[in-house]
């Protein structure tokens, strides 16, 4: 999914939320949580980690590999019952691929 990355945002309780619920249809989960971060696991082989630090928010972008479709879906379905944005459903994007070789 993803090796590393290190997030600084301002709503820890926020951020634990809306990232436990839409991880976990990922295979991901939370392994550590302090006053000022969280740790989670992004894979189910200790293969990949995502810290979320308290910090001034600064822009990036970032994408979540899913293996099957119902995947997607599910990860979908929680980004938005937990406070996610639509910026558009879930489907192939050939931009996206630009980015991979995979056209």
């Amino acid at each position: 999914m993803i090796d590393h990355l290190d997030i600084h945002v301002q709503d820890l309780s926020r951020a634990k939320n809306f990232y436990t619920a839409v991880l976990a249809s990922l295979g991901g989960h939370l392994i550590d949580e302090s006053n000022s971060g969280l740790t989670y696991q992004t894979g189910k082989n200790a293969d990949g980690y995502i810290w979320f630090e308290i910090g001034e928010p600064y822009p990036f972008h970032f994408a979540f590999q899913a293996k099957i479709n119902s995947e997607v879906d599910e990860f979908y379905k929680k980004a938005l019952e937990n406070g996610g944005r639509d910026n558009g459903a879930p489907g192939y994007r050939i931009e996206a691929a630009c980015h991979t070789g995979k056209e």
